[in-house]
């Protein structure tokens, strides 16, 4: 509804201009009054299409420039009027030259084509940004890690798909050269620690499922687990049968994982990452 009152208005305008430079032809009484109209009309329209002037700053000159074009050629066609020499040629000249400022105004309608074109630099430039945050949305973050221990797991069997997603490696104690105590959490407060595959652990670390350990965190809910890997310290000769280890494993859990019973294991060379 808006667009058809607009050309309308338009159409209105350019009958009316001609109007005016077919009168200036043979009087100069038109000049001055037509000419103050044509600039009234321009700054009319322009502040009756905000959008032209509030256009996209890579278009905006083009698009005001293009609205008040016949406007502007309308006022240089009433002054050349009125400088114009008098006389039959010098008459056929300035009507075909209204002729020629009617029929353009007309068919090339330049309030619509400015229009138009700031339409499309502003529909150009939000697809541009919607583009760009498309991609800084899809830029993967990059996870910082408290250890290389940290990473090792985290890149080893925390990623998606893998045997523990989602979880991150809080603690590690290094129990003895062939055994590590690990303290597995969630990322999200809250959640319980995924069933870890001991097959899985097995297998990614070439390790025999006996030396493998999974269970709760004494004193702590589902959200954390502990891991023992690896060979178990193995008790001394003059102690009596699982004294030994139980002392030693009593002097880890005492400043690590308290309340931690020491499960006995075989010999197994640890991973360079947890070493």
């Amino acid at each position: 509804m808006i667009a058809r009152v607009r050309s309308t208005v338009g159409r209105a305008a350019t009958v009316a201009g001609a109007l005016v430079l077919t009168g200036g032809l043979g009087n100069d009484v038109f000049t001055l009054p037509g000419a103050a109209a044509v600039v009234v009309a321009a700054g009319v329209g322009l502040a009756a299409n905000p959008k032209v002037l509030r256009a996209p700053e890579s278009v905006r000159w083009t698009a005001i420039s293009l609205y008040v074009a016949p406007h502007t050629g309308c006022a240089a066609i009433l002054v050349g009027e009125r400088l114009a020499p008098d006389g039959p040629v010098s008459v056929l000249v300035q009507a075909a030259v209204v002729a020629l400022w009617t029929g353009a105004t007309w068919m090339l309608r330049p309030g619509l084509t400015a229009r138009e074109l700031a339409d499309e630099a502003l529909a150009q430039e939000l697809a541009e940004a919607a583009k760009a945050a498309e991609t800084v949305a899809v830029v993967p973050v990059t996870p910082t890690y408290a250890s290389e221990a940290a990473r090792w797991w985290g890149e080893t069997f925390a990623v998606e798909g893998g045997i523990a997603p989602d979880t991150v490696l809080l603690d590690h104690q290094q129990v003895s050269d062939q055994c590590v105590a690990l303290i597995i959490g969630t990322e999200k407060r809250g959640q319980a620690v995924p069933d870890i595959s001991k097959p899985g652990l097995s297998a990614a670390l070439d390790l025999p499922e006996e030396q493998i350990d999974i269970g709760p965190v004494p004193g702590r809910g589902a959200g954390v687990r502990l891991l023992v890997l690896g060979q178990r310290p193995v008790a001394e000769a003059e102690a009596g049968p699982g004294d030994s280890d139980a002392e030693v494993w009593a002097e880890i859990a005492a400043t690590a994982m308290p309340g931690v019973e020491l499960i006995e294991a075989t010999t197994y060379e640890m991973p360079k990452e947890l070493t």
